[in-house]
């Protein structure tokens, strides 16, 4: 019999993103508290977020907003990079990156944990920013799963191509 395996990843959905960013961009335009202070919430290339406001604490208010719509679509805020405020010119911006891909670190980290602690005869393979579980019983599979789910890891995990 051949073996089950699974991918573990650490993928963004672009699309629940750009509908939490969106979602944001109405609320701060409708919002009584966003009135009159400049506040904008825009992508910055594949990979960025800009938020400007007027002061530290409307633009700080808006990532929380964005969080919140994020939290809501089920994304992990692990993703998000975010600055501290900084002035630039009469603006107060905070940049926000989103993070992908698990590092070749954070890969041994979890490879070492599944040998370590998870059942006999798991096997872990690092696959570029990925890494893929296999092993002849599905049982150990979801054991592993529930071994790794179990971490608190400073990015998001996610298992997909499970056989």
């Amino acid at each position: 019999m051949a073996d089950s395996s699974f991918d573990i990843v650490s993928k963004i959905d672009r699309q629940e993103v750009d509908n939490a960013l969106g979602q944001t961009a109405r609320e701060i335009a409708t919002r009584f508290d966003f009135k009159g202070t400049g506040a904008s919430i825009e992508w910055q290339g594949e990979h960025a977020i800009e938020i400007s406001a007027s002061a530290d604490d409307r633009a700080t208010a808006v990532l929380d907003v964005f969080k919140t719509k994020l939290v809501k679509r089920d994304v992990s805020l692990k993703v998000l990079d975010a600055s501290e405020p900084r002035q630039s010119g009469q603006q107060s911006k905070i940049s926000v990156a989103l993070k992908e891909g698990i590092s070749s670190e954070d890969a041994k980290k979890i490879s070492k944990l599944i040998r370590d602690e998870g059942p006999k005869g798991v096997k872990a393979q690092i696959q570029g920013d990925e890494l893929r579980v296999s092993s002849k019983k599905r049982d150990d599979l979801q054991a592993v799963i529930a071994l790794v789910k179990a971490q608190d890891y400073d990015f998001a995990v996610q298992f997909t191509n499970y056989r």
